[in-house]
């Protein structure tokens, strides 16, 4: 494969996991907070994706790589909040504040950070997401390395 198309290859990777976040939130599986976090690099992976498939500039593949970097280390920082190994922030884990107003008629439910939600041969969402994003920058950074080369 070309640079290029390891770069579009990358992007619709994020598109992918970004969809599939979408599909779990329409089937009944609302995202926490730091579930939240972990979409707007895979948005911005996308579009990296599509600017790299047209100019193919290995600083567009780092920027890439950056994306998914980040996505996939707020999926492991989640991942150790869910499994209780760190605290997570305190407006969405562990009985902290989480800024609700008790007047409030909105009844949409807060989804706690360090509870799992759903899970699949005992990896979580963000665990998911963490594996996933770490080869995507594995893709990244080959389509860097041959754009330079």
């Amino acid at each position: 494969m070309t640079s290029r198309q390891l770069m579009l290859l990358a992007g619709l990777g994020s598109a992918a996991l970004l969809a599939s976040a979408f599909f779990f939130q329409v089937i009944g599986y609302p995202p926490c907070k730091m579930c939240l976090w972990q979409r707007w690099p895979h948005a911005a992976a996308i579009l990296i994706g599509l600017v790299g498939y047209r100019y193919g500039a290995p600083a567009i593949a780092y920027l890439g790589a950056l994306a998914t970097f980040i996505t996939g280390a707020i999926g492991a920082y989640h991942t150790g909040v869910e499994k209780k190994w760190w605290e997570g922030p305190s407006s969405c884990s562990g009985g902290g504040n989480l800024g609700t107003d008790l007047l409030s008629t909105d009844i949409t439910p807060v989804v706690m950070c360090d509870e799992i939600s759903w899970q699949f041969l005992g990896l979580s969402m963000a665990s998911y997401n963490m594996l996933a994003a770490f080869a995507l920058t594995v893709v990244w950074l080959a389509a860097a390395r041959r754009t330079a080369g």
